[in-house]
């Protein structure tokens, strides 16, 4: 292709921008013509886009123009052409491109040598790729202030906070020349700006500081304008005296006359700059503009997108301040900005604890009836805390006497354990009715929680608890509410137990079939079902059937548990509450309680609604499992007797007495509802069926459960520390974090069991044909091996034994 010098053609190029071709100068036409040629598109005043999936970067706006290179083509003609063609000034002139294949990084021609290194690697593709970085653009339209720095500033206007936070820097912690300090790119070497949005923003810090006589109303909005006006001019500076009188500050390069000096204004709270030369003489070019830009100046500025978006990756933060302010974080940086920004939205992890004891008088002022308390060790710091709104305890006495306990792990700062007691209402909803924050989980935690769940309830009455099997409850259950209460194990819990213990004894099939059987003797209503889906292990196992024998089915088995579950069988009935918690778990410790507070609010608020409008006389969820039952009883022969026995025949023959609210089939007293034998008794009767359903069940009852409300409760304000009694100060545990990614707590289902890699060869589990180590397996062990069943060692003679 051959292009007439100093000639300009109309050339197309992706995406619409408008592109001009232009013959570069070269000082010798034979030259020229006689070597190979490449067309240099060169693009300025646009900027560059990264790509989240693959990090490559995409120049987008600007204005674009052809030039034509050979291998002869010296750098001050290609530098010439571009600044005659761009409007800029040679000197102050980046040049750039991408090599072939790689589009996330940029090289810089600074001399001949990597101008014709570029040619050469473009030589077979005809077309390069130039950037043209003019570092003059970011001074256009720029105030004439004496000594600016602002062609030096990075900012972006969208991310400038319009008022000046007064909390971002406290007297005590102004200086902050012990921050970390933080590396800046100026704009003219930094090619992934928006230069007119920089400038934009450059004028308005730059005229944050306007000289004497200017106030503030706190030395902390003093020292943030001057954090900010440093910035804006691209320069740095230290403090010569830093107090709660004055501030004096100079710039740090030495010999440089800028100064300032402010203090308070007399007979006011005003603070007044009193004396400013704002005269620089110190080169601009060696000074790092974003040295004090320090991890409380970042957090200040990504505070009000934190608060829109709580998930704000530290990632995206360190992206998003190199684009927007051209200054460069690291991953921890960022991460420790975030945590600043969110203590500014949030407060103090520290000082959420020492509000504790006002936050537990707040709840029992604003709620009568509830009860908040909360312990420490003898250090003062934080042990436990427990809360139980007087609408739970209320609605709890309309609910089924029935309690799941469950605990969370917390990922705050200090992390921690929740623990809860829910209920279900008449609806099968779950019904928070007291919840506690505790440093660990622990038997004796769990002890102290349980104390209190009983003070809060006053109640005497026989209630059944499910809960999970291995965190010593036992004991404490008896302990505190007494015999008369009934203690449910997790069937949840216990099949996984089951599940792990038999885990590389058994293949994936047989364990699988075990899993399924336990679940079944569990839901066995009568003994004889329990009994033959008991023996179905054992067939399997004698060591499983053992296990399941030994594991107390009195607390699990439906045929031998004394107390009221309801047909549940598992501790993890509230999922939508410690969904909820999970959402708040980061949050310092009032806060979350304070949010969970406020959910369980507005759940009261809705149901009591939404229950207003139902006309049945069972709530919604049990009219629609009574009405099954009716439909199972139209197959049903009822044979009359006298009294209040009566013989039902289906698929099996059973007995009801409805005096009793008892069938032989035990799916009444189970579940609260008349199962389809009894509904097919009261049906050849004439009686009402909901005269024979558990009141908990009706509409009237799940309405007395959200008849009282949870009040708002204002925000806690905290007396002065002098007011403060000894005894009442709570200091953060001394819990740490550990190190690594926090272990979520996954709920999973026990039905799903890994298939578990089986050796080909030795018929072995947990390694293949591969990794096998077994070389000379005899016959006689083949054939357990096969059913991966463990043999029993050998009895003695007389004995007798299970096979």
């Amino acid at each position: 292709m051959l292009l007439l010098r100093n000639q300009t053609k109309p050339f197309s190029w992706p995406g619409n921008q408008s592109i001009s071709l232009r013959c570069l100068n070269l000082p010798t036409v034979g030259v020229v013509m006689a070597t190979k040629k490449i067309i240099a598109i060169c693009q300025s005043g646009g900027e560059f886009v990264t790509n989240k999936d693959d990090g490559s970067l995409c120049y987008t706006g600007g204005e674009a123009y052809a030039l034509d290179l050979d291998q002869q083509a010296l750098l001050k003609d290609f530098k010439h052409e571009l600044a005659e063609t761009f409007q800029c000034t040679i000197d102050a002139m980046s040049i750039k491109y991408f090599l072939p294949g790689n589009k996330k990084t940029l090289i810089t021609i600074s001399k001949d040598k990597d101008l014709n290194r570029m040619v050469n690697f473009f030589k077979d593709s005809d077309q390069v790729e130039v950037f043209v970085i003019a570092e003059e653009a970011a001074a256009r339209n720029v105030s004439n202030m004496p000594a600016s720095r602002s062609s030096r500033t990075t900012m972006s206007e969208t991310a400038v906070p319009s008022e000046v936070p007064l909390d971002v820097m406290q007297t005590d912690d102004a200086i902050v020349l012990d921050d970390e300090p933080i590396e800046t790119t100026p704009l003219a070497a930094c090619s992934f700006n928006n230069e007119e949005k920089h400038r934009r923003a450059a004028t308005q810090w730059e005229n944050i500081i306007t000289g004497v006589d200017q106030r503030f109303n706190t030395f902390a909005e003093f020292r943030e304008a001057l954090h900010k006006y440093s910035i804006a001019h691209g320069f740095t500076y230290k403090y010569k005296k830093n107090d709660s009188h004055r501030v004096t500050a100079k710039c740090k390069t030495e010999g440089c006359p800028w100064r300032i000096y402010a203090s308070r204004l007399a007979t006011t709270q005003l603070i007044c700059i009193k004396k400013m030369n704002p005269e620089h003489t110190c080169a601009g070019a060696t000074v790092k503009a974003g040295y004090r830009a320090t991890r409380g100046w970042i957090g200040s500025i990504i505070k009000e997108k934190l608060k829109v978006s709580p998930n704000y990756k530290p990632k995206d933060i360190a992206s998003d301040i190199k684009r927007d302010y051209g200054i460069q974080l690291n991953y921890t940086q960022a991460w420790r900005a975030k945590e600043i920004a969110r203590e500014q939205l949030q407060g103090s992890y520290k000082e959420a604890y020492s509000q504790l004891p006002f936050f537990c008088e707040k709840i029992m002022e604003t709620n009568p009836g509830s009860l908040a308390s909360f312990s420490t060790k003898e250090d003062s710091t934080f042990r436990r805390f427990f809360v139980s709104f007087h609408a739970s305890i209320s609605g709890f006495h309309q609910c089924r006497p029935l309690l799941f306990l469950d605990s969370s792990l917390l990922y705050s700062k200090y992390q921690g354990t929740l623990l809860a007691a829910t209920a279900a209402d008449g609806n099968d909803d779950f019904f928070p009715v007291a919840f506690a924050v505790v440093d660990e989980e622990t038997e004796d935690n769990w002890h102290w929680f349980l104390t209190q769940l009983k003070s809060a309830l006053s109640s005497s009455e026989q209630i059944t608890f499910v809960s999970d099997f291995q965190k010593g409850l036992r004991e404490s259950l008896l302990e505190i509410f007494g015999k008369e209460c009934h203690h449910g194990y997790c069937l949840r819990c216990l099949a996984e137990k089951l599940n792990k213990d038999l885990k590389g004894q058994f293949s994936h099939d047989a364990r699988r079939l075990m899993v399924q059987d336990f679940y079944a003797a569990a839901y066995a209503s009568k003994l004889e079902v329990f009994e033959r889906c008991v023996e179905n292990i054992k067939a399997i196992s004698v060591e499983a059937y053992n296990w399941v024998v030994s594991s107390e089915p009195d607390h699990w088995a439906n045929a031998f548990f004394g107390g009221a579950r309801y047909n549940h069988m598992t501790s993890n009935f509230g999922q939508q509450f410690y969904g909820w918690v999970s959402e708040v778990d980061e949050l310092p410790i009032t806060q979350m309680v304070d949010v969970l507070r406020g959910k369980i609010m507005e759940l009261i608020y809705r149901r009591r609604l939404e229950s207003s409008q139902w006309v049945t006389r069972l709530t919604p969820f049990m009219e629609d499992k009574l009405q099954q039952e009716v439909s199972k009883a139209r197959s049903l022969q009822v044979l009359l007797s006298h009294g209040s026995t009566f013989e039902v025949r289906g698929e099996s023959v059973d007995v009801v007495d409805i005096d009793h609210w008892d069938c032989s089939c035990k799916g009444w007293q189970l579940s609260g509802l008349p199962c389809c034998h009894a509904v097919a008794v009261l049906e050849c009767l004439g009686r009402n069926l909901y005269d024979y359903c558990s009141r908990f069940f009706t509409s009237d009852s799940y309405r007395s459960t959200y008849t009282e409300s949870i009040n708002p409760m204002p925000n806690v304000e905290k007396p002065e520390k002098n007011d403060l009694p000894e005894a009442t100060i709570v200091t953060p545990p001394p819990t740490k974090r550990p190190p690594g990614r926090p272990k979520l707590k996954l709920v999973e289902s026990v039905d799903i069991i890994k298939r578990q890699l089986q050796c080909s060869k030795c018929k072995g589990l947990g390694h293949n044909k591969k990794t096998c180590k077994v070389n000379g397996i005899e016959e006689a062990e083949a054939p357990h091996l096969l059913t991966g069943v463990v043999v029993a060692a050998e009895e003695p003679e007389g004995s007798t034994g299970a096979c």
